[in-house]
């Protein structure tokens, strides 16, 4: 009878703590790496994969504690898919309460591959669901209040589709695209192939902005990248229009003419070597990978074909009998 009692105090105990244990778990706020993330939960997901989903996005720390909770409180096939906001400082009741009230976000805005920072700002302007704080900023501003030690802004905010809820501030969303390009530009960085001719991930960016910028092909990136890190090498210029024309600003009409070829300016790449001083556009994931994994190719040219993707050329021979067929057979343009 003695062992008894032993058992059910054991037991008695250990539900207390148990349920201490729960109670400090579910009413500590979680901390996040940034203040507000997006989660991404999967249509039809077991309650272990929705857990397992939040440690892969940055939410919790492991799954099995969220899990329990959920359990506990009898609710694990009621939590509902889709987009959510979650604020730094939320508990884990808190979220278990907007998982399973199905609170996803209600407004989305995207950023689209090879947009200047100038067109991603026009989109928020004219978000009417965003809280528009920075419109009469400059973009210095803008990356000091990001967080950001870059002179410029370009190429730097990733391009995604983010959701958000109505009212968020175009801050807190510029935040957001900011980190994200930070994060996975370093992981891509730390994944790339050795020996490439880049200093820094900056300059890789660099390079991916333009590879966005030369080709909407997603199999001709790589070789975009091979092309130019060849003339890096063999220290040719790389003369690319699309540099060219951003540096042009908006004096560009739609027509670039061989007077702007000549006209020396930081970005065009006809007049001075290397790679510009920023990136020219929004890279997409593809493009960085592209800049950091080129292909491996004897390529030093390449020519519109006239439908979007290009001959690539080892020789000048070579290349100017492409230019021959495509260029002044189609009017694509040469490189």
């Amino acid at each position: 009878m003695g062992l008894l009692r032993k058992l059910v105090l054991l037991a008695f105990m250990a539900g207390l703590v148990a349920t201490g244990w729960m109670a400090y778990f579910a009413s500590t706020p979680i901390n996040l790496d940034m203040p507000v993330k997006e989660l991404d939960l999967k249509a039809g997901s077991s309650l272990r994969s929705i857990s397992q989903q939040m440690v892969k996005q940055g939410i919790l720390k492991e799954p099995w504690s969220f899990s329990l909770l959920v359990r506990a409180f009898g609710k694990a096939g009621e939590i509902k898919a889709g987009n959510y906001l979650i604020n730094s400082g939320l508990t884990p009741y808190d979220l278990f309460v907007l998982l399973t009230k199905g609170s996803t976000t209600q407004a989305s805005i995207t950023f689209i591959e090879g947009w200047t920072f100038a067109q991603m700002r026009q989109a928020l302007n004219t978000n009417e669901s965003i809280r528009h704080m920075t419109m009469a900023y400059t973009d210095e501003q803008i990356m000091n209040l990001v967080g950001g030690k870059e002179a410029s802004p370009e190429g730097l905010f990733f391009p995604d589709t983010y959701y958000f809820s109505v009212g968020m501030s175009d801050l807190d969303i510029l935040q957001r695209a900011y980190q994200a390009m930070q994060t996975k530009l370093a992981a891509a960085w730390l994944a790339r192939e050795q020996g490439l001719p880049y200093r820094s991930p900056y300059e890789a960016l660099i390079m991916a902005s333009i590879v966005e910028k030369e080709t909407g092909k997603g199999d001709e990136r790589p070789l975009i990248a091979g092309v130019f890190l060849n003339r890096l090498r063999l220290g040719m210029r790389l003369q690319t229009d699309p540099a060219v024309i951003y540096g042009l600003g908006q004096k560009f009409d739609g027509n670039l003419r061989k007077q702007d070829l000549l006209t020396d300016n930081p970005y065009n790449t006809y007049t001075r070597s290397g790679l510009t001083p920023t990136p020219i556009s929004m890279p997409g994931l593809a493009a960085i990978e592209a800049a950091l994994h080129p292909a491996k190719t004897k390529a030093i040219y390449f020519v519109g074909k006239g439908d979007g993707s290009h001959a690539f050329s080892a020789s000048l021979e070579e290349h100017n009998r492409a230019v021959v067929r495509y260029q002044l057979r189609k009017n694509g343009n040469a490189r």
